[in-house]
């Protein structure tokens, strides 16, 4: 099978529910709405499901004016984007500043019943500019420079409330893998949404991505600038938000590296301007790094 785009997803607001979508704009700074909102605690820091795993049973739903949210046992809430006028409010993503517009008292009530614990809406701030590791994204640039598409300048990677860079890339084949040692070993296989993935990739053999510069799909050019490290977070059953001992432990027998355990790529794009989409089964040219 020639490689191709397995499958796509958004996650619009930080650590909660995800979408799968068939087609999707995408930008520098990643897909559509993708991790636009993020929900801090009551001393301004940001939330995730490492410590409050129910945050992945509120689904989001983006509009161009607002954002729609559902959530067991909750009433409906729609929040309209407070953001021009609003004064920055300064949140950190591990260890990284940026700014964000606070959505109001409505929404903070509404996360904060079914969180159990005080917090608050952040929406990207117009001003904000998050930057992609300058180190990371330096050192890929200077080790390929005959790449085709431009990844320069460095200042045009910045993103919203993603823990590092824009975009997460992972293969389909390497998730198969881990689910038949999930189930040699008696445990139940996983989806990957799991792992909190934005392009999904088939057709290339089990964890080729460690090997693989980054790819191309049309006119646009993905670099992989750095491997995931995973958290815990793959424990969550997104179906319950429960958590367990699977598959971060079969993962890590697996999959251990100086860095952590990997699984999945970090990535930057490079595009022509104007506008641009992604669909699941777009073909892509995988670019190996040898």
């Amino acid at each position: 099978m020639p490689p191709t785009i397995h499958s796509l997803y958004s996650y619009p607001v930080k650590s909660c529910a995800g979408i799968k979508h068939q087609r999707i704009r995408i930008d520098s700074a990643g897909l559509e709405f993708d991790r636009h909102w993020l929900i801090v605690n009551a001393q301004g820091q940001f939330m995730s499901q490492r410590l409050h795993p129910r945050m992945v049973l509120i689904q989001p739903r983006p509009q161009a004016d607002g954002l729609g949210l559902k959530a067991p046992g909750q009433a409906d809430c729609f929040v309209p984007i407070i953001g021009d006028d609003q004064p920055p409010v300064t949140v950190s993503i591990w260890g990284t500043p940026t700014i964000g517009a606070d959505q109001g008292d409505a929404v903070a009530q509404w996360l904060s019943a079914f969180l159990d614990t005080p917090c608050r809406l952040l929406h990207v701030h117009p001003q904000a500019h998050r930057l992609a590791s300058m180190r990371h994204m330096t050192h890929w640039i200077q080790t390929h420079p005959d790449w085709p598409q431009s990844f320069l300048p460095v200042d045009r990677h910045a993103f919203a409330f993603a823990d590092g860079f824009p975009f997460l890339v992972t293969n389909q084949h390497s998730l198969e893998e881990l689910n038949q040692q999930l189930t040699d070993g008696g445990h139940a296989a996983v989806d990957m949404i799991r792992f909190r993935p934005n392009i999904v990739l088939q057709g290339l053999e089990s964890y080729d991505e460690d090997h693989l510069a980054g790819f191309h799909t049309g006119d646009i050019g993905f670099a992989f600038v750095k491997a995931c490290a995973r958290c815990p977070i793959p424990n969550v059953d997104p179906r319950t938000g429960l958590t367990a001992a699977e598959p971060g432990q079969t993962l890590a027998r697996h999959r251990q590296f100086e860095d952590g355990v990997l699984f999945g790529m970090n990535a930057i794009a490079a595009m022509p301007d104007g506008e641009r989409w992604l669909q699941v089964g777009d073909p892509i040219q995988a670019e190996f790094d040898f």
